[in-house]
């Protein structure tokens, strides 16, 4: 159902830059979940996957990074959100007001090293005094830190140069970068428009863990709690239908982000492992706290970080019962 709304001063600067999307159609409803999400994801899936029709309204608000999600979560301006173990663990140092609760085993193949068509550059070692764009507190800061120490470099050895992935895009485009550490289908669009090629993925760095998470203010709230457990449970069963639709949900999605489709469907079939939404266990949080402690060693986050309170197992039934 399509209401009217106006951001307020505090969501306005809760929320930065993000776009916000129009409401998901629904039944009459006075409860409104207000989502965090990224282009061609929720508001694209959920519909074609069939588990748009929800009981309550839904208000989507576009953003760049899960880093950006969180802090519009902790300023109170966003009930449900998603974002990568990188997020979660600056969260956690901040004692953001966050709380993870469902792990999304995704791909991280679209997680990258970009390098321009015709560099030299044929190894991580190769970067070293070179200019390359990443994305601070994302998969990118931290893959990229993992694969320096693997090639005997440090962050110190190159010209590490903070970037938003659009300011990241256009910096590249220019030639203004030697290497571009990039996630999502910025790499597609790269590859596409300026013959980007991968220097090497992810894969053997990331765990694959994205968080879908909950503000502690929602999780007190019992309609607002009740809607998002169904949200959650949406999504789980949407990411199941994209796994069995691939081809249906590629030739929905190319047009939606800009990206010519033997793209978008080349990387939904080489992922490195099927996107599945499964409950909060041990697991996940060792694996976020192993992303904490590496951080923690370079200086970027105090040694005493915990992240196992910012983790909320209360929707493992919800889970269970989404029968995916």
């Amino acid at each position: 159902m399509h209401k009217p709304f106006s951001l307020n001063r505090r969501h306005a600067l809760a929320l930065g830059g993000a776009a916000l999307l129009a409401p998901a159609r629904g039944r009459a409803a006075t409860t409104t979940l207000r989502v965090g999400t990224y282009k061609g994801e929720d508001q694209l899936l959920l519909p074609l996957a069939g588990q748009a029709d929800t009981p309550y309204q839904v208000e989507y608000y576009e953003f760049a990074s899960g880093q950006l999600i969180v802090e519009a979560m902790n300023a109170g301006a966003l009930d449900y959100g998603s974002w990568s173990e990188i997020p979660q663990a600056f969260a956690a140092a901040s004692q953001a007001r966050i709380r993870a609760v469902a792990v999304l085993h995704g791909d991280v193949n679209d997680q990258v090293v970009l390098v321009p068509r015709n560099s030299t550059i044929t190894s991580i070692a190769g970067l070293k005094g070179k200019r390359v764009g990443y994305v601070r507190a994302t998969t990118s800061h931290y893959y990229l830190l993992r694969m320096l120490w693997a090639a005997g470099l440090d962050f110190q050895d190159i010209q590490a140069v903070n970037l938003s992935p659009a300011d990241g895009a256009a910096a590249f485009a220019a030639g203004d970068l030697d290497a571009w550490a990039i996630y999502g289908y910025a790499i597609n669009i790269a590859e596409a428009q300026d013959g980007a090629r991968v220097l090497r993925t992810a894969e053997g760095i990331l765990s694959g863990n994205y968080l879908l998470g909950v503000s502690p203010a929602t999780l007190a709230n019992p309609p607002l709690r009740a809607a998002a457990s169904d949200y959650v449970q949406r999504v789980a069963r949407a990411y199941a239908w994209a796994e069995a639709h691939k081809a249906q949900w590629g030739a929905a999605l190319a047009p939606a982000i800009q990206v010519q489709l033997p793209f978008v469907q080349a990387q939904l079939t080489h992922e490195s492992q099927p996107d599945r939404v499964v409950p909060v266990n041990a697991a996940a949080i060792a694996s976020a706290q192993a992303v904490a402690d590496t951080f923690a060693k370079v200086g970027l986050l105090p040694a005493n970080v915990n992240v196992a309170p910012y983790f909320d197992n209360s929707f493992t039934a919800a889970l269970q019962a989404a029968n995916v």
